[in-house]
């Protein structure tokens, strides 16, 4: 199966809590392409204490078989990659996951123990995923399944049972409690 692979940097800001017993919020705002030689969860500037961080580089991977998944993201209004962060801690957090497919996007979100959000995709990255689609894409045709139809007449057929027939319960019912 025909895939490319894209590398990014990934950029997050860190706001303070609102209240003093609440705790900041993380959140992925930028791609990075090419990836910088920063180190991973670097601190890169503080202003009016909002943090903005290096989170660290990560593959993003393109499969053929996702090809029309990519085409949805591109029509859509806004196209963007997922990116999934594990730890609210930017000192600590792991890159878990990029992608250009909004319903494993979506999949990713349902994962109490991720933050993901949906980030702008580039312009260079658009028109590499709408290269790469053109190249790979195979439009599959939609084909609706046909019943078979019921015979009235045939015999039913039934799963094999799984206990013996003495073990029924029915041949069971004229015999008294085990004590």
């Amino acid at each position: 199966m025909p895939q490319e692979v894209l590398r990014f940097g990934v950029l997050a800001i860190r706001r303070p809590p609102v209240t003093r017993w609440g705790a900041g919020e993380l959140r992925p705002t930028a791609l990075l392409m090419p990836e910088p030689e920063t180190p991973a969860n670097t601190l890169l500037m503080t202003e009016d204490g909002v943090e903005t961080w290096y989170l660290g580089g990560r593959d993003l991977i393109l499969w053929s078989g996702d090809t029309g998944h990519h085409r949805d993201n591109l029509q859509s209004g806004r196209p963007s990659i997922w990116v999934a962060l594990r730890g609210a801690d930017p000192a600590r957090t792991q890159l878990v996951c990029l992608t250009a497919d909004p319903y494993e996007g979506e999949g990713l979100a349902s994962d109490l123990d991720l933050i993901v959000a949906a980030v702008p995709m580039p312009q260079a990255v658009q028109a590499m995923i709408e290269d790469f689609v053109a190249t790979h894409h195979v439009e599959m045709p939609f084909k609706k399944r046909r019943r078979l139809p019921n015979d009235p007449n045939a015999l039913i057929t039934r799963a094999p049972r799984v206990l013996h027939p003495e073990d029924s319960w029915q041949a069971r019912k004229g015999k008294g409690p085990d004590l």
